[in-house]
C-alpha cells in the first residue's frame, strides 16, 4: 500500500518538473529507479550480512577484512567491473577482542556492562581483586600507591565523573519542515568564520589539554606498577556507552595497561561504594589480539564502466566508510551508508543502466581514525592538498556523493558552499518531495569522507539525513546494531541517491566546481 502511494505521488511531481525545471530530469528513469529501490529493495539483506554476519569492522581488524572480502564477492556477483581492494597507504596494527567478561563480586554479584578500549591488551587470563580507588591530581600523588598496585583493578577519581541526570527529550527525532526551511535559507559562511576562539574557549581547551597530559602521566605510572586492569567511566546512560580507543595503533606504539570502558550506571555504582568506604571486588577475563603482519589499509573499489565515447573516461563517485568501532556491529555508523551506496549500485545494475560516465563506488577504510582511506585515495588519484598539484583524474571527476549520518532518510543535500550546484540538485530532488527530500542548503557539514574531495577543490557532497537516534543512542556505542536500522529510510535514501548518480552520469557537463583551494600545511 505504501509503495503504491509513493509511485503515484512521483508521477505527478516528475511530470511537473520535467516541464518546468531548467535542469533536465529523466522521468522514465526516475520511475524505474523508484520501482526497483522502493519495491524490490535488498537493503536489509545487505544489512544482515554486514552487521549480523560480519560484525564490527575496526580498521585493520579481522572484521574489516571479512567485510572487504564479502564486498568484493558481492560486487563481482552484481556484475560490477574493476572490483578490487586498493591500498590507500600504511595504517598500523590491527586489533580485536577475543573474550570479554567482567563482574562485581563484592558486595554482591553484578555483571558489568562494558568493553575493552580499542588497542589495549587483555588481562592475561582471569583476574580478581579488591578495587583500589586512586585519588591523584598529579603524578606526585601516586607515590602513596607505589608497590601496592601490581595485579590490582583500579578506578581513578576524577572531577569529570558526575551523577547521571534523567533525560526528558526523545532519543529519536526527525527534521521538521521549519528546520529544513531554516537550512535552505542559510547564507554562505565566510572562510574561517565560526572557528572557536575567545579567551574562555582557549582557557577551556588549555584545561582539557592539562587534564589529558596528567592522565597520560598517571597511566604511565600505572603501567610501571603493573596494574591488572583500569576501569574507566564511559560517556552515556541507560546501559548505552560510547566507545573509544585506549592506545595508539602505530606499529611502534608504547605499551599500555589493560583498560575497560564501563557503562555509567555500573561505574557510578562501584565509585559510590568506594567513596563510602565499602569493599568492592571485581573479577575479569579479557583477551585481545594484535595484528601487524600487514599494516596497510585498503578501500574496496568497483565500477559500472561508462559507454559514451567522449564521456566514459569521466567519473561519478559515491561512497561511505566501511569501518566501524568495536563495541556494537557498526550498523548506523556506518554500515547504513555502505548499505545504501551498495544498494545504489544494485539498483542501477538492475535497471540495466548503461551510463555515459563511469560510476565508481568506494567503501572507505579507517574513517574513524581520521578519514585515512578517503584522504589516501584522493592523494593518490586526484591531488595532495598540501601541494595542490593536480593529477590527471582531477579534471575527470564530476562529483562525489557520501552518506555517513546514520540510518535516517535523506532529506536533501549540503552544497559545501558550491552555489553553482544549487539549481541542479533542486531539480533532481523535486521528484522525491513526496519522500520528504526537498532541501538544498549552501551550508557545509563535516566529519566524514566528502571532506577529502572538498579539500582539493572537487565537488564532494554529503546528504542531509534525519537525525533519528544517531547522536543520542547509536553513534560509536554498544547499541549500534542491526535493530537500530530503519528499513524504509534506507530504501528512500538509496532510491534518491541512485537518481542523483544516474543524472550526474548522464549530464552534458560535469557538476560545477568551487575555486581551487590554496595548499594547506601537512597534518600532524
Amino acid at each position: 500500500m505504501m509503495m503504491k502511494k509513493f509511485m503515484i505521488g512521483t508521477l505527478a511531481v516528475a511530470f511537473y518538473f520535467s516541464a518546468f525545471a531548467q535542469e533536465p530530469v529523466n522521468t522514465v528513469a526516475v520511475q524505474k529507479i523508484r520501482a526497483e529501490g522502493l519495491e524490490k529493495s535488498k537493503v536489509m539483506d545487505i544489512a544482515h550480512q554486514i552487521t549480523d554476519v560480519i560484525g564490527p569492522r575496526l580498521a585493520n581488524s579481522p572484521g574489516i577484512k571479512r567485510g572487504r572480502d564479502w564486498a568484493v564477492k558481492y560486487f563481482t556477483e552484481l556484475g560490477l567491473k574493476n572490483v578490487k581492494q586498493e591500498s590507500w597507504g600504511d595504517f598500523g596494527k590491527g586489533w580485536s577482542v577475543e573474550k570479554y567478561y567482567a563482574a562485581t563480586t563484592t558486595p554482591f554479584y553484578r555483571p558489568i556492562i562494558g568493553y575493552p578500549k580499542a588497542w589495549t591488551p587483555g588481562t592475561n587470563g582471569p583476574i580478581k581483586s579488591e578495587v583500589v580507588l586512586i585519588k591523584a591530581d598529579t603524578v606526585t600523588d601516586l607515590a602513596a600507591y607505589k608497590g601496592k598496585l601490581a595485579g590490582k583493578i583500579v578506578v581513578i577519581e576524577s572531577v569529570l565523573v558526575q551523577p547521571l541526570k534523567n533525560s526528558y527529550t526523545p532519543d529519536v527525532t526527525r527534521y521538521t519542515d521549519e528546520k529544513l526551511a531554516e537550512m535552505a535559507a542559510a547564507e554562505p559562511v565566510a572562510p574561517g568564520a565560526g572557528r572557536p576562539g575567545g579567551r574562555g574557549g582557549n582557557n577551556q581547551m588549555a584545561m582539557m589539554m592539562r587534564m589529558r597530559q596528567n592522565r597520560a602521566a598517571i597511566n604511565e605510572v600505572l603501567l610501571q606498577e603493573k596494574v591488572g586492569l583500569i576501569l574507566t567511566y564511559a560517556r552515556g546512560s541507560y546501559g548505552t556507552f560510547f566507545t573509544s580507543n585506549g592506545a595508539s595503533y602505530a606499529l611502534d606504539a608504547k605499551p599500555v595497561s589493560p583498560e575497560l570502558e564501563v557503562s555509567a550506571e555500573d561505574f557510578l555504582h562501584i565509585l559510590r561504594l568506594l567513596r563510602s568506604g565499602q569493599k568492592v571486588e571485581v573479577e575479569a577475563d579479557i583477551k585481545t589480539s594484535f595484528y601487524s603482519q600487514d599494516p596497510k589499509g585498503y578501500n574496496v573499489i568497483a565500477e559500472i564502466p561508462g559507454t559514451d565515447k567522449k564521456l566514459k573516461d569521466e567519473i561519478v563517485m559515491l561512497g561511505a566508510h566501511f569501518d566501524s568501532w568495536h563495541s556494537g556491529t557498526g550498523a548506523t555508523d556506518n554500515a547504513a551508508g555502505s548499505i545504501v551506496m551498495i544498494e545504489v549500485m544494485r539498483i542501477l545494475k538492475a535497471i540495466n543502466f548503461q551510463p555515459k560516465r563511469t560510476i565508481r563506488i568506494a567503501l572507505w577504510d579507517a574513517e574513524e581514525q581520521g578519514l585515512h582511506g578517503s584522504r589516501g585515495y584522493v592523494k593518490q588519484h586526484f591531488a595532495d592538498p598540501t601541494k595542490m598539484e593536480l593529477l590527471p583524474e582531477h579534471g575527470k571527476l564530476s562529483a562525489y556523493y557520501n552518506l555517513d549520518n546514520g540510518t535516517g532518510a535523506v532529506r536533501g543535500i549540503y552544497l559545501q558552499g558550491n552555489a553553482g550546484a544549487r539549481d541542479i540538485f533542486q531539480s533532481w530532488l523535486n521528484p522525491f518531495a513526496d519522500l520528504g527530500a526537498k532541501t538544498v542548503t549552501i551550508s557545509n557539514t563535516g566529519g566524514t569522507d566528502h571532506q577529502a574531495y572538498d579539500a582539493v577543490g572537487l565537488p564532494g557532497f554529503q546528504f542531509i539525513q534525519d537525525p533519528m537516534d544517531y547522536n543520542t543512542r547509536t553513534h560509536h556505542t554498544n547499541q549500534d546494531t542491526y535493530d537500530r536500522l530503519v528499513e524504509d529510510d534506507l530504501k528512500k535514501s538509496a532510491t534518491i541517491i541512485a537518481s542523483f548518480v544516474y543524472h550526474t552520469a548522464e549530464r552534458a557537463e560535469k557538476i560545477p566546481r568551487k575555486e581551487l583551494p590554496k595548499p594547506v600545511a601537512p597534518r600532524n
